[in-house]
């Protein structure tokens, strides 16, 4: 039988308060109640003598087990840290055999049946589930206890007096303390009772738990019965163009045999991929996975390595080392293709698909453009132009929008002579040098009817700079100096 760790804690604190509860009148009165002893003030003082010392051993004895139980997530030792002191506290070698009343009789039998019962359960755990670790340490207690309890009953100082009757236990009791008094002396005969029955009692219930009881164990998931799980194929999928590609849509474990388990591209299992990874919040999302707007190479997560892998017709190359789940990046493609950015909480990491050339931009959070001559970036603050080493060419206060806003667009011109920034919520188109970050111009784009600019596609060989309207979807060239556009055609 298993407890709950959150169980276990309650049970375990409620145990050291109740342990740490001063000996009261109350409980006084309760003993003398349940034992039929009328006291006086000298027996008074040997019975609350006898509590105090239990209580200040109980709770030594449970500073030690408790944590030894939250650790394990082992309930057993609870009931140890408890039951412990009424067994071990009187433990000594023999000077006579015990000679026991009626009633503790019952006590003894009932702990040799619960010691009986014990050993039964305890073989068929070990028949069952073999020498494991608990069941050794449960073993070695049961047996510790088996050979305590008979030598704490054989003590003549912790069980009741040795002849038959009350009258003869009481002139023995008042011949071997010459200065006690009778009240005294009946005290200490119920004490003594109390305890031998306190020693069976704990000792039955130590044995019986350490053959019930077993430490908390997380509940394994029963597989569907119509499904038995096959491992991930071990082979890696090629390609030479991605024609389409879809995502997984099952991240639960039972459907590990199931297509839903992996990315497909072009139909077929991409099984070296990663299908999900969890994040922060702990609920598992779609791993990356990119595809080149050409269809000819993707990015993703691998599955084994936990590396994020470029992958073309030509093979595999690794973009980063081991990630964890919460450090994978995003993935997005810039430059006619050329490179690959991957944007992660540390900043940007960009790599150059022909010299495999990886440089780090700390802190950027999205790149907006990148060619030969150089990177647009933005970070939380500021709008950025750099060098391929990384160094800053340009730095610009990054326009703060409302959440829902368009997010305005980036444009370096080839030569890297020319800042275009479109700014979406307004339809203004704003030109920048990046030596000296001086705004060159500022133009509202006069468009035919009620069109307005939809995206900017960068400059044409002549050198202008291409927009498209919204609505129309028609191609213009812009004077980024006077704002005149000119259609091109759709």
């Amino acid at each position: 039988m298993t407890i709950s760790p959150a169980v276990l804690w309650v049970v375990a604190a409620a145990a050291m308060l109740v342990a740490a509860v001063p000996v009261t009148s109350e409980r006084l009165t309760r003993f003398t109640t349940l034992t039929g002893l009328s006291v006086t003030t000298a027996g008074a003082r040997r019975i609350i003598d006898h509590f105090a010392a239990l209580r200040r051993w109980r709770l030594v004895s449970l500073a030690l087990a408790v944590p030894l139980a939250c650790l394990t997530d082992d309930p057993f030792y609870l009931v140890v840290g408890w039951c412990a002191v009424s067994v071990l506290r009187d433990v000594r070698s023999p000077s006579r055999a015990p000679h026991l009343h009626g009633d503790m009789r019952i006590y003894r039998e009932a702990w040799l049946l619960g010691l009986g019962g014990a050993v039964v359960a305890g073989a068929h755990q070990l028949l069952d589930r073999g020498a494991t670790p608990a069941w050794l340490a449960h073993a070695a207690v049961v047996v510790a206890v088996a050979v305590a309890v008979p030598l704490a009953a054989r003590n003549p100082a912790a069980g009741p007096a040795p002849d038959t009757t009350d009258d003869t236990a009481l002139d023995t009791a008042d011949d071997t303390a010459n200065d006690t008094t009778d009240g005294t002396a009946r005290a200490e005969h119920a004490v003594r009772r109390w305890s031998t029955r306190a020693l069976y009692l704990g000792g039955t219930a130590i044995v019986l738990s350490g053959a019930l009881l077993t430490p908390g164990q997380p509940l394994r998931r029963e597989l569907p019965e119509y499904s038995v799980p096959r491992p991930f194929p071990e082979h890696t999928a090629m390609f030479t163009t991605v024609e389409d590609y879809k995502g997984p849509t099952c991240p639960w474990f039972d459907q590990l045999d199931d297509p839903c388990r992996h990315w497909l591209v072009n139909g077929e299992p991409f099984p070296q991929a990663a299908p999900y990874v969890v994040r922060k919040g702990g609920a598992p999302g779609r791993a990356p996975f990119t595809a080149r707007p050409d269809d000819k190479a993707v990015v993703y997560l691998d599955r084994r390595s936990r590396r994020m892998m470029y992958q073309d017709a030509g093979g595999v190359r690794p973009l980063t080392g081991r990630l964890a789940d919460t450090e994978v990046p995003t993935a997005t493609f810039a430059g006619q293709n050329r490179y690959v950015a991957l944007t992660g909480e540390g900043g940007t990491r960009i790599t150059d698909t022909e010299t495999w050339r990886t440089v780090p931009v700390p802190g950027v959070q999205k790149v907006h453009d990148l060619n030969r001559s150089g990177i647009v970036a933005t970070t939380a603050t500021r709008v950025l132009v750099l060098d391929h080493r990384g160094r800053t060419r340009m730095s610009l206060p990054l326009k703060k929008t409302s959440q829902d806003a368009v997010e305005d667009t980036y444009h370096l011109r080839p030569d890297g002579g020319r800042v275009v920034v479109i700014r979406q919520d307004e339809g203004r188109v704003e030109t920048y040098d990046p030596e000296t970050g001086e705004r060159m111009a500022s133009v509202m784009p006069e468009f035919p009817g009620d069109d307005v600019v939809d995206v900017g596609l960068g400059w044409s060989k002549q050198g202008r700079f291409l927009l498209r309207g919204y609505e129309s979807e028609r191609v213009y060239s812009l004077d980024l100096m006077t704002g005149e556009l000119l259609r091109r055609g759709k």
